[in-house]
């Protein structure tokens, strides 16, 4: 069974970018992490872990989960979950299952960051847990994928 874990722009910066607000666990942290919590698991899980700051790569990166058989997709669409309905559309037309992960609390920022394009798609959406929320949303969409 094969994850996708797609970071969006600006997580690469993750450990420099606003340490107060991101914390200062860096990406290559949070990722090696996450292959980590999956190393062991039943059945066994592959971990692919890809970001970028390009809107139009995260959406041919989707695309191609799709056509690789990828089982399912835990996103932090940074900046994207306020404004990016192609990124939405992208999830949308694959319907790979997929958790919404943020670092921060979204609900609790500023109010442009109130809004997510890509929750009404999502098995559910983690906020406010650091990088931890990744383990959480692996461990929920694994959980889903296994009872359906």
């Amino acid at each position: 069974m094969k994850l996708l874990i797609l970071h969006g722009p600006n997580l690469n910066m993750l450990g420099v970018r606003e340490p107060g607000i991101y914390g200062t666990e860096s990406l290559a942290a949070i990722n090696a992490a996450i292959v980590a919590h999956c190393h062991g698991k039943e059945p066994v899980v592959e971990v692919e872990c890809y970001q970028s700051n390009s809107e139009g790569a995260l959406i041919d990166r989707i695309h191609r989960a799709y056509h690789e058989g990828v089982a399912g997709i835990v996103i932090n669409p940074g900046g994207l979950t306020h404004t990016s309905v192609a990124l939405r559309d992208a999830i949308a037309a694959v319907a790979v299952p997929t958790v919404e992960v943020h670092l921060s609390n979204v609900h609790a920022r500023e109010q442009f960051r109130h809004h997510s394009y890509i929750a009404p798609l999502a098995l559910g959406q983690i906020a406010g847990f650091g990088g931890l929320g990744y383990l959480m949303a692996v461990d929920g969409l694994l959980h889903h994928l296994r009872v359906g």
